[in-house]
């Protein structure tokens, strides 16, 4: 099997922005569980430590400079006279930490311990939070504000380290994986899928990261590599609308008249009596207490452990069925309708948060973007504001209000009546093709309301704040628009 030994440009270019693999080739990751020895898990955990160290190092060395500016300037200094700044970029950064670590005491009797990527990994992690927080103060970065990098706690902070250099590679027995200076590693599962890759050369790994997640060790496999064919889907012809919710995880719903209920296995809420059990236990047991410097006890260390393999449980069993339902769904129809959902709103609302959270909307999408792009397949975004659920999908009319508990959705202009979800799916599927053919049906930019006054916004969910003396929470009043039935799509994906 070869080993693929790049230099340290050609490697780190997988890491920058902008990176383009080779023609024919797209960049992918495979991701494995570890079983790593005691002398192994305690490299690991070096390793991670000193990313954090030296994030930290260069969080604290670019922003002293910024405090002793502020300092100057509350003086009366010039500017001209003030303290340079110092750069944020990544070659600056590494370029003092090499002339540091030598002298400085933090790093000076450990430094040599561990893995160059190990410190390279922190500095490229810092160098792009500087670089988030400038743009987003320059209003370049898309996204909400960023505030100014902080340093990371040593109990919160994720373990994580990222290698680009060095000996990496997946061994011929599919069971063992090599490192730079942590050695070959057991793997939980087999890597029959990658080495074979590896060994026809169809593939070529870029970077590896270790995380340490939900109580166990990973190994994530950044890779060129050569995508085969796209299969065609099995009705490439048919548009889907998806409309996700939850009292049904998805409803679909195609051109053809079919319309499929998915339901939602909801396994936070089967978990959730167990949960509030495992809770009370961990609560009576001596927990630690950082104010005093109380360390937890035996018993409240077991208890929250056998905890957080029930959360973990969790997490596993929705990410699996998450990927088998995006899969399927890729796997059927070419042309994919999803809307662009306001899931953070949505997690503001107390009554709808803890289910909003278990069904994973933003995941749903994201999987259907990007496996859309695998096997040539587009993928069609509605607007947020589209009315989807308020219109009717026989006659296009609008309805102006719809409140969350009516579950069948009745046409005031026809005699159609059909439940909510099963018609905005309708709605979703006939929405590319309206555009396209300018019917005036289901979301046409010509479509007009029965009843126009605020028809282009979904109902409100959440209760209304108490006035306050000075007006509404934040100041401002929303805007009004006048427009309605406004779909403004965008296409997240389009056949290779």
């Amino acid at each position: 099997m070869p080993v693929w030994r790049a230099g340290r440009c050609q490697r780190e270019r997988a890491g920058v922005k902008g990176f383009e693999p080779r023609a024919g080739f797209v960049v992918q990751a495979y991701r494995f569980a570890l079983d790593p020895n005691v002398g192994q898990e305690q490299g690991l955990r070096s390793h991670c430590g000193a990313a954090r160290a030296a994030y930290n190092w260069a969080v604290s060395w670019v922003t002293a400079v910024w405090w002793q500016r502020r300092a100057e300037q509350s003086y009366g200094i010039a500017d001209e006279k003030l303290t340079p700044w110092r750069p944020t970029s990544l070659p600056a950064l590494r370029k003092a930490f090499n002339e540091v670590k030598h002298t400085d005491a933090r790093f000076a009797a450990w430094w040599a311990d561990n893995s160059k990527e190990a410190y390279s990994t922190g500095l490229a992690n810092a160098a792009a939070a500087f670089d988030n927080y400038t743009k987003s103060k320059q209003g370049v970065r898309a996204g909400r504000p960023m505030g100014r990098p902080r340093r990371k706690s040593k109990r919160r902070a994720r373990l994580s380290c990222r290698f680009t250099t060095g000996t990496i590679r997946v061994e011929t027995d599919r069971r063992h994986v090599t490192l730079p200076r942590l050695g070959t590693i057991r793997t939980h599962e087999n890597t029959r899928k990658l080495q074979r890759r590896i060994a026809t050369g169809t593939a070529r790994i870029l970077s590896a990261t270790v995380t340490h997640q939900r109580g166990r060790w990973l190994v994530s496999f950044q890779v060129e590599i050569i995508r085969d064919a796209p299969r065609p889907a099995r009705q490439p012809d048919t548009v889907v609308g998806v409309d996700l919710g939850v009292k049904h995880l998805a409803v679909l719903a195609d051109t053809t008249g079919k319309i499929t209920y998915v339901p939602n296995p909801a396994h936070y809420d089967a978990a959730l009596g167990r949960l509030r059990r495992l809770s009370r236990r961990v609560s009576r047991r001596r927990g630690p207490d950082r104010r005093t410097g109380r360390t937890p006890s035996r018993r409240w260390l077991k208890a929250d452990a056998e905890r957080n393999r029930v959360h973990h449980r969790v997490t596993n069993l929705r990410t699996d069925a998450l990927h088998k339902l995006t899969t399927q769904i890729r796997a059927e129809y070419a042309t994919v309708v999803v809307e662009d959902l306001n899931v953070a709103g949505m997690l503001s609302n107390r009554r709808l948060a803890r289910k909003v959270a278990d069904a994973g909307f933003g995941t749903i999408r994201r999987q259907i973007e990007y496996k859309g792009q695998w096997v040539g397949g587009v993928t069609v975004k509605a607007d947020r504001w589209y009315p989807s659920s308020k219109t009717c999908s026989e006659c296009g009319a609008v309805r102006d209000k719809l409140p969350l508990h009516v579950r069948v959705f009745a046409c005031e202009q026809c005699p159609m009546v059909m439940d909510r979800d099963a018609n905005a799916a309708r709605n979703l599927a006939a929405l590319a093709a309206a555009v396209k053919a300018g019917t005036g049906v289901a979301g046409d930019q010509d479509a007009k309301a029965s009843k126009p006054r605020r028809a282009d916004r979904q109902t409100r969910t959440t209760t209304r704040p108490r006035k306050r003396p000075g007006g509404r929470a934040g100041g401002a009043t929303p805007r009004q628009r006048t427009e309605t039935g406004d779909p403004r799509l965008t296409e997240a994906a389009t056949p290779r």
